[in-house]
């Protein structure tokens, strides 16, 4: 059954529609109060993102809160990697750490596609879940992180700022590193299937880190898997189109490459020209983004102007597949009456087009 409000679903298949439907990255998170109680509630992150129970309050808190066209899944990427039994913890001060990080050619033979029905069953009970409480109102986003971002906190074991050990396996094994993308494009594959097949309407890849590649290390190392993935992806489910969203943070010099993975819509990070995008692969592909995040930290003048700068990029407003979304995730001390006027803006300003 289609959703109530499904804006969204049209824009990413460059449809029509009566407004620019709005989500935000991250937007079910710590700025959010409620939220903050729930996380309190379960404990932790990952007593939170695996009772399917907390995963649903929170998804449909901003859905209930501003009026979003969408929601997303609430999990992590780190899931998958956790599945295949690195032993995922988040250490307070420190992030996401591996108990057995990927570091030598024994750890990559050890490596295996989890089966989402088993290892990751709690993300599909979610996905069911949370699909019964949005009671079709808005669609239903799930996600995975790209087969390079896994691995890279796969390899390094936790989060770095300049990925040493990766690039190190890359340059010097790179048929190992290699054997690491491969199981991890597997493994998203089946897990994106996996949630598709549970409810999910549409999928987004997180390339969280592929940016930080050079040109020809991007298309042979992220961009050659982000492709196996959509290649191997349900196409259709509950009688119509399911479709994908790729995002690379960093990746605006590769957008054209990036419109031709078969991917319905290339998001865009808040460094990228809108009309420059728009201009390069608008006709082949829904557009998504592309505010920065910390624009909600201005007064409600410049939030709304900011929204319109995007709106009139991508123009003329009212043209066919845009998706508005920040250029990143929202940030957690984002003023949350700041997030409403951003929502409120979209939906008035592109509505006067349509």
């Amino acid at each position: 059954m289609k959703p109530t409000n499904d804006c969204f679903l049209r824009a990413l298949k460059r449809e029509k529609t009566d407004f620019t439907p709005v989500w935000l990255m991250r937007q079910a998170g710590r700025y959010l109060p409620e939220y903050c109680e729930t996380r309190a509630k379960a404990g932790s992150f990952m007593g939170l993102a695996k009772n399917p129970d907390y995963a649903t309050e929170v998804t449909l808190q901003p859905i209930d809160r501003y009026g979003i066209d969408a929601a997303i899944l609430f999990s992590d990427i780190l899931t998958v990697p956790d599945a295949m039994g690195l032993g995922l913890d988040f250490v307070p001060g420190q992030g996401p750490v591996f108990a057995k990080p990927v570091q030598s050619e024994e750890a990559v033979n050890n490596l295996y596609v989890p089966d989402p029905n088993e290892e990751l069953q709690y993300v599909m009970d979610a996905v069911v879940s949370i699909r019964k409480a949005l009671d079709n109102r808005v669609p239903l986003i799930g996600f995975s992180g790209s087969p390079f971002t896994l691995a890279c906190y796969m390899v390094e074991g936790r989060g770095s700022r300049d990925f040493r050990m990766v690039k190190e396996m890359m340059f010097r094994r790179p048929d190992l590193f290699e054997r690491v993308l491969d199981i991890n494009a597997k493994a998203v594959t089946a897990y994106l299937n996996a949630q598709i097949a549970a409810g999910a309407q549409a999928v987004q890849i997180f390339d969280t880190w592929g940016g930080m590649l050079a040109d020809g290390d991007f298309q042979r190392f992220s961009l050659k898997y982000m492709k196996q993935v959509l290649d191997g992806l349900i196409r259709e489910n509950e009688g119509d189109v399911v479709p994908s969203i790729i995002f690379t943070k960093g990746g605006g010099e590769w957008l054209e490459d990036m419109a031709a993975t078969g991917a319905s819509a290339v998001g865009l990070d808040w460094s990228v020209n809108m009309s420059r995008a728009r201009a390069l692969i608008g006709e082949k592909v829904a557009i998504q983004g592309n505010m920065d995040p910390f624009a909600l930290f201005g007064d409600e003048v410049a939030i709304r102007n900011a929204a319109r700068r995007v709106m009139d990029a991508f123009g003329p407003v009212g043209t066919a597949g845009h998706v508005f979304n920040l250029g990143h995730g929202i940030n957690q001390f984002t003023p949350i009456e700041n997030v409403q006027i951003l929502v409120d803006e979209v939906h008035s300003y592109s509505r006067q087009f349509h």
